[in-house]
């Protein structure tokens, strides 16, 4: 183990300790579990009144603030539409959002605060730190997380379910995509350029397996997420002659990547995990280098997708907020938010909107279908509810910016992979 992973494992065990102490040392919460609503349902945490409450915990101003404004407005969206439709067995839901700013003790103190007032959270941005609440969330609370946070190490909860492939699966098939659409072959050495933490790691497992599976070589970058200037581990890779690079961390990083590996003439294909990029990066001088060599691996198909799901959700959110950018992070924030309303349905006709009652509701449903490619299993908690992942492209002169190159599938080396 790198001095680097040890403090930064080290510093997720420090987050994780200060829940819950601060769990442990907050006022013991009113045993509500057992009330019952005038139509005979059970309600407990989150409900009051008429209202049934949700938190997101968002990144506003960090490394994925344009992401981040993107999924809160489109789970506001889904929240408006769902209470126009009558709400959820009588109630309205609210979504209260507070952002962490991509920084750790925002996070931390974000849920802290959240989460005795809401009966779950259908956001929450960041890997490392649903990591660091997630011993907590298993233990005490118990409250529905369903994050936009895609790490392999949150796998195993029945409270906190990743929609769609991880970090690690979404890898695997991103390199068969250079294999089978780039011309990587046995005996080729490819970079991956990754953030510290859970995502970067859980990515890089994916990136190890399908180079071991394949005789590749992963010639690895390991950097913060701080780290906006790529100059310094292009120059690594090119040294050591990689033929292409995988990238997980922000579209920061992925804007200076390509930009600085086009204008020094290092031409090989990049290939990022589905939140290193965003379209206005198409706006700005590493635009052309983008458009011709850069890719994302994703969990659903874009924004822009051609099914009347995705045609109808690009109308209802361009009505809702016009003149804000079209991109991946409002398909991530529907769906999350669509997962939680369809658990908070069928809790309701069980009768019971508890935190169990829906966390129960969600692991009942196997066909998730929205129209954005995937169908979601919510059934196992161990595994993704997704193997498949599509690949894409950026493309300006598309809805979204990102076109469809390969679509949804899992590649065999995804369907047999143990994390």
């Amino acid at each position: 183990m790198t001095t680097t992973t040890y403090a930064t494992r080290t510093a997720a065990g420090a987050l994780a300790a200060l829940l819950l102490l601060a769990g442990c040392s907050s006022k013991a919460k009113d045993d509500d579990s057992g009330k019952q609503s005038a139509g005979g349902i059970k309600t407990g945490e989150g409900i009051s009144g008429k209202t049934i409450a949700l938190g997101a915990l968002t990144d506003m101003t960090g490394v994925y603030a344009t992401l981040g404004k993107s999924v809160t407005q489109a789970q506001q969206l889904y929240v408006k539409q769902l209470n126009a439709a009558g709400g959820v067995c009588g109630y309205q839901v609210a979504l209260t959002v507070r952002d962490h700013g991509y920084d750790p003790q925002k996070a931390v103190s974000g849920y802290t605060e959240l989460e005795p007032k809401v009966l779950g959270f259908a956001q929450f941005i960041g890997s490392p730190f649903v990591a660091a609440v997630k011993q907590r969330v298993d233990g005490q609370d118990k409250g529905l997380v369903l994050p936009q946070a895609w790490s392999a190490a949150l796998l195993g909860s029945p409270y906190i379910r990743v929609i769609g492939s991880t970090y690690d699966i979404e890898t695997i098939n991103a390199v068969d995509f250079l294999i089978k659409e780039k011309g990587i072959k046995k005996g080729d050495s490819i970079g991956h350029v990754y953030f510290e933490g859970d995502y970067g790691e859980s990515a890089l497992a994916g990136s190890k397996h399908m180079a071991k599976e394949a005789g590749l070589t992963v010639v690895e970058q390991k950097i913060k997420p701080t780290d906006n200037d790529m100059t310094a581990q292009v120059a690594a890779l090119k040294r050591a002659g990689v033929k292409a690079i995988v990238l997980s961390a922000g579209p920061r990083q992925a804007a200076s990547l390509v930009g600085v590996a086009a204008a020094g003439g290092f031409d090989v294909p990049v290939i990022g995990n589905n939140s290193a990029f965003a379209p206005q990066l198409l706006a700005t001088q590493a635009g052309p280098a983008l458009t011709k060599n850069y890719y994302v691996g994703s969990p659903s198909l874009p924004i822009g997708a051609d099914t009347p799901e995705a045609e109808k959700l690009v109308a209802d959110y361009r009505a809702a907020y016009p003149g804000d950018a079209l991109d991946n992070g409002i398909v991530a924030g529907w769906t999350a938010a669509s997962a939680f309303g369809e658990a908070l349905k069928k809790a309701c006709k069980n009768k019971d909107l508890t935190r169990e009652g829906v966390d129960r509701a969600l692991l009942t449903i196997n066909d998730f279908d929205l129209g954005f490619g995937p169908v979601q299993d919510f059934t196992d908690p161990k595994s993704a509810s997704s193997r498949e992942s599509v690949i894409l492209r950026p493309d300006k002169s598309v809805t979204g910016g990102m076109k469809v190159v390969r679509e949804a599938q899992a590649s065999e080396a995804a369907k047999t992979y143990k994390p």
